[in-house]
């Protein structure tokens, strides 16, 4: 893009923000001294350590009390809302921000649990990257409609050590080729967990003929016919994994102590940056690098929402609207902090603000966004609802 055109961009983007910010001012004002608590998953210290970084800069910026209720899984949060509507609780709830996406997403909509539309009428909503990133307005295409706020970007990755295993495994035939020479060397998280669930779309994905198929709710008079070759795969792979396949890692954390203490080869992630966080945390060696299958890797975006009876929607926006400036989206893509890639437009970012990104250092074991190869799209919900009661029924609770 010329220098001309990045420039009219960023004014262009500066102004809209700036007439939104003005309507935005009244928001800000009611929010003052209101508590937001924000459900969020709890199980990442660096993630932990962030959401509290918002909370100082949100209580010094805006006189916002935030929060962090930390979640095993998104679900909780959702059933206590649904919970809270069916005793006609609707105002007062116990959830003000959540971070959601995928099937939750889906309930919550389907349910009316949500407030809004409001991410459109967030300020800095006008820097988030929406044609070169569809995802942050389909949700396991799902259209959010403006009920949730898209936060960071997430594409899956295997994670090895290149000075034990240099040639990893390229795509899933190899995989389970590689794993039935090497037997309890790979494993994955048990579904439900989003990781192990994430890796069986990746089979799923590449078992059907036509992709297109997974943009819609499985029928259900051909859906046992789609899902029979990942069951025949799974069946096949399941002696050569870790403990014969008898036991599963509970999530990605519990997956990446057994790569750390060297039992299995193969871990994965849905942050293309957690494997340099883990790195300069000395955890994982300095050996350490990602990379996406051949066939093709999961991406989504994931966002915040808030409850239709939270009685602090005022607060609860401005957070999401802090969540998506320019400096909240730098430090949360910086691997130092989190490593979680941003949502945001760089070309429509003013010059001191695209430096921010620009100063980021990965570390060699985080693949740059342009070599994390093909996206494939989330599979409609439904679809993971099927493979999810598969699994339970083949494999284990």
């Amino acid at each position: 893009m010329c220098r001309a055109k990045w420039l009219a961009l960023g004014v262009l983007a500066l102004g809209l923000i700036a007439s939104k910010a003005m309507a935005f001012e009244t928001v800000r004002e009611a929010a003052r001294g209101q508590t937001v608590y924000f459900n969020a998953w709890g199980g990442s210290t660096q993630i932990n350590d962030y959401i509290a970084w918002v909370a100082g800069e949100v209580a010094d910026r805006f006189g916002i009390e935030l929060v962090h209720v930390k979640l095993t899984d998104t679900s909780e949060a959702v059933s206590r809302v649904l919970a809270e509507k069916a005793a006609g609780q609707t105002t007062g709830g116990s959830v003000d921000l959540v971070w959601i996406n995928g099937e939750n997403f889906l309930a919550m909509k389907e349910n009316d649990l949500l407030y809004g539309p409001f991410a459109f009428d967030l300020p800095n909503f006008d820097l988030v990257d929406t044609e070169g990133k569809p995802t942050t307005l389909i949700d396991f295409t799902e259209p959010t409609e403006g009920l949730e706020s898209p936060w960071g970007m997430a594409q899956f990755v295997l994670i090895h050590d290149s000075a034990t295993l240099p040639e990893p495994p390229a795509d899933l035939a190899t995989l389970a080729a590689w794993a039935k020479d090497n037997p309890g060397r790979f494993t994955f998280p048990s579904p439900p967990d989003f990781i192990g669930a994430t890796f069986l779309k990746h089979v799923l994905h590449a078992a059907v003929d036509d992709p297109e198929i997974l943009t819609a709710a499985p029928d259900p008079a051909t859906a046992t016919g789609h899902l029979a070759p990942v069951w025949t795969w799974l069946d096949d792979l399941q002696p050569a994994l870790w403990r014969g396949g008898r036991a599963f890692p509970a999530n990605g954390p519990a997956l990446h102590q057994l790569f750390e203490d060297g039992e299995v080869a193969l871990t994965m992630a849905f942050n293309p940056a957690e494997a340099s966080s883990l790195v300069l945390d000395g955890r994982f060696p300095e050996t350490t690098r990602s990379y996406t299958l051949a066939d093709g890797s999961i991406g989504n975006t994931h966002f915040v929402a808030i409850p239709f009876n939270s009685d602090a929607t005022e607060a609860a926006r401005v957070v999401a609207d802090f969540l998506l400036s320019p400096e909240a989206q730098a430090r949360k893509q910086d691997p130092q902090h989190w490593g979680d890639f941003t949502v945001l437009d760089l070309d429509k970012l003013a010059p001191e603000d695209r430096a921010l990104f620009d100063a980021i250092e990965f570390h060699p074991a985080t693949l740059p966004p342009g070599q994390l190869g093909d996206t494939l799209l989330e599979p409609h919900a439904a679809w993971m609802d099927l493979i999810e009661a598969g699994w339970r029924d083949r494999y284990g609770s």
